[in-house]
Order: structure tokens, then C-alpha cells, then sequence
């Protein structure tokens, strides 16, 4: 097994939005490997000329790479029969796999390692820029938010975990604000009731309004199976691919499958765990499961089909004394800009939801809004 090695460079300041239509596993990746580039290349358009233009590189330099890794790592990756389109080896087709599997995997820890550099460089550029620290569950719309605001001097040190985690950190004060989810109906007697009405206090916290989304079945293009439901799963045996305890997806499954009266263990792959939405989606591109529960813009990025299950809001939380810090009213009007709300408007499967507003805890989250029962009256 070849040795590891990580680097990181500056490039330009702010990179153009990738489209939903159009992104590319590799121009997705956030660790680079040339070979990986090479392999996509040429499996994306069929021969080695046609993979050279497109990386902008001449055909004798394309392949002579793809030759001098073939003797490093004593492997073929290309079949090369003459008159006949260029195609990967069963090895190169497994490494290219492997590749994408670990970049989705740790794609919430590199861009909090790249958030925390940014971070760390922005003091040395920019000494008046605004910081803050953001613990959420993972969304492609909050990865968006964060290129937004670094050019408006705004910098979010993001950290992706689970959304029990995140509001758990900021109760610990291990951050200013955290990202979470739920049903945009939720009920009070949910497990999302159960889970996180403990964690927050009315007139301590508040939320701030960030999007609406919909999360829904990934499968593979063209809907080979025809799910189109948690049952069909279920009633198919097909295999599914789960979300870690403690992430707001997992427990929205397990809300929907005790609305639905299906038990853990009749899901089969209820127990193989994914980290993130984008790794999914790359375990079920690669045929290693069937379908899982994640979101629209996973599905697209990996050219899978969306079945559409429920929409829910995610909201950001904050300490109420926090709101007017100056980070936090950066933040807020950052959100309430067209110019975001927009953005967020262009992107599949995301909604504005009075995105900057502040709300309180009791007239969005049910579960404080129940009337006190009435004593009896002393005899």
C-alpha cells in the first residue's frame, strides 16, 4: 500500500458555485490526486485524447502518467486495445470507488479542517473580520453559506457533526451557534419532542431561520426497483444505507418508521452507517446498497434519483444574550440579503424560511405550547 501524503494550497479567493446539474465527482473532491483526475477523465469520455483535452494536458503527457502509475503500483488501470474506446480495469474501476467512498466519508472533517485554516489565515488578512464558531449537522446549503459570507468578511468556522451534537456544544459553549433539523409539522409527542426538548430552554435560547428542505429515498438513476416508499424498502428486502445516532436524518427515520409502524430491524442495512448525506449517496452509486435517506443535492452530485419523503426546517440556535454580537448580526443580515436568498432559492430541494428572522422556541417547536391541565378544586 502506497504511503499517504496531505498538502493544501491557496487558490483564487472565491471560486465560482458548481451547478447542480453539472458537478463532477472529482470536482467535488477536497483532497486532489492526480491519478484519481486521470482515472475520471478517461472513464468520463472514452479515450485517452479525449481525456487529455479535457484536462487541458497534451495525450503524450496523459499517457505517459497513466503508465508511470501502472509500474508504481504494479496494476493495470487502462485496457488498451487499439481501434476500441479506452475503458478503466476492474482494479482502476474498484481504486476510483474507493476514492470517492473515502472522500464523502470525510468530507465533514476536511472542511472543518480547511474552515479552521481559513479561520486561522483570516485573523492574518483580515484582523477586522468577524468569526464564528458553527456546530451543525450537515448541509450542502450551510457549505454554500460559508464561501457567501467569507467575501463579506464574515468567516464560519464550520464543524459538521450530528445535530444533537451541535446544540449539545452550544449549551457547553463549545460554539455560538448550532445548526439542527426537524419535520416542518413536527409533533409533540415525536421522538424529535422527546429528543431535543431537553436541550433547549424558552427564553434562553432563540432560533434563527435558515432554510427548508426536503429530504427523500435516494436510488439509482431511472429507478430500477420502483421505490417509492419506506415500505417498498421494507417489503423488497432491499438494501439500505443508514445515518449515524445522534444525526437529524436518523432521527427523522426512525420518526418515520414508527409513524409507519415498521420496526429497525425489518429495514435491512438499518445498521451499516454512513457519515454524511454525500457518502449516501456514493454507497449507493457504487452498488454496495440500494437506497438510503438523504438530500436532493446528494442525489444529483452522484446522478441518482430522488423520491421526495418529507420537508422539514432547519434552523440555526443561538443563546438569546448572543443575537446582537456582532458575528450573530452579521450573520442574520448576511441570510436576510436577496442576494443569499436567492442562492439558496437556485439550489434542488432547498427553500427560504424567513432565512435571518428571529423566532422563538415556543411558536416554531410545538412541545412547549401545550396547556397546563386545571387543578381540582379543594373540596
Amino acid at each position: 500500500m502506497p504511503k499517504i501524503d496531505l498538502s493544501y494550497s491557496w487558490g483564487p479567493e472565491f471560486m465560482p458555485p458548481q451547478t447542480a446539474d453539472a458537478p463532477t465527482q472529482r470536482q467535488q473532491a477536497l483532497l486532489r490526486n492526480p491519478l484519481m483526475d486521470l482515472l475520471q477523465a478517461v472513464r468520463e469520455q472514452g479515450s485517452i485524447a479525449a481525456a487529455a483535452k479535457s484536462l487541458g494536458m497534451s495525450y503524450r503527457h496523459v499517457w505517459g502518467e497513466l503508465k508511470k502509475w501502472e509500474q508504481r503500483l504494479n496494476q493495470n488501470l487502462i485496457i488498451w486495445e487499439k481501434g476500441m474506446p479506452a475503458e478503466l480495469s476492474e482494479f482502476a474501476g474498484k481504486l476510483l470507488w474507493a476514492e470517492r467512498q473515502a472522500q464523502a466519508r470525510l468530507a465533514a472533517p476536511i472542511e472543518s479542517l480547511m474552515a479552521e485554516l481559513e479561520r486561522t489565515f483570516a485573523v492574518a488578512f483580515d484582523p477586522d473580520a468577524h468569526l464564528l464558531t458553527l456546530y451543525a449537522s450537515h448541509d450542502d446549503a450551510l457549505v454554500r453559506l460559508r464561501e457567501s459570507t467569507a467575501r463579506q468578511s464574515l468567516h464560519l468556522d464550520i464543524r459538521f457533526c450530528g445535530s444533537v451534537d451541535a446544540i449539545r456544544a452550544l449549551n457547553e459553549g463549545r460554539c455560538e451557534m448550532a445548526g439542527f433539523h426537524t419535520l416542518s409539522q413536527p409533533n409533540d409527542k415525536s421522538l424529535s419532542a422527546v429528543t431535543y426538548k431537553p436541550l433547549f430552554k424558552p427564553g434562553h435560547h432563540k432560533l434563527i431561520g435558515f432554510a427548508r428542505r426536503t429530504q427523500g429515498l435516494l436510488v439509482k438513476a431511472g429507478n430500477p426497483l420502483n421505490i417509492r416508499t419506506l415500505e417498498d424498502v421494507v417489503t423488497g428486502r432491499f438494501r439500505y444505507v443508514n445515518r449515524g445516532l445522534g444525526t437529524g436524518t436518523r432521527l427523522l427515520l426512525d420518526e418515520l418508521l414508527m409513524n409507519q409502524h415498521i420496526k429497525p430491524e425489518q429495514l435491512r442495512g438499518y445498521e451499516r452507517l454512513e457519515p454524511s448525506h454525500s457518502a449516501v449517496a456514493t454507497c449507493i452509486a457504487s452498488g454496495q446498497a440500494d437506497t438510503g435517506l438523504a438530500i436532493e443535492s446528494a442525489a444529483l452530485a452522484s446522478g441518482l434519483d430522488f423520491i421526495p419523503l418529507v420537508t422539514e426546517n432547519y434552523w440555526l440556535a443561538c443563546l438569546k444574550s448572543a443575537l446582537d454580537a456582532p458575528p450573530v448580526s452579521a450573520l442574520r443580515q448576511h441570510l436576510a440579503h436577496a442576494d443569499w436568498q436567492n442562492t439558496l432559492q437556485g439550489m434542488p430541494g432547498y427553500q427560504t424560511n424567513q432565512s435571518g428572522n428571529v423566532h422563538s422556541l415556543r411558536k416554531e417547536l410545538p412541545w412547549w405550547n401545550l396547556k397546563p391541565r386545571k387543578q381540582p378544586l379543594e373540596a
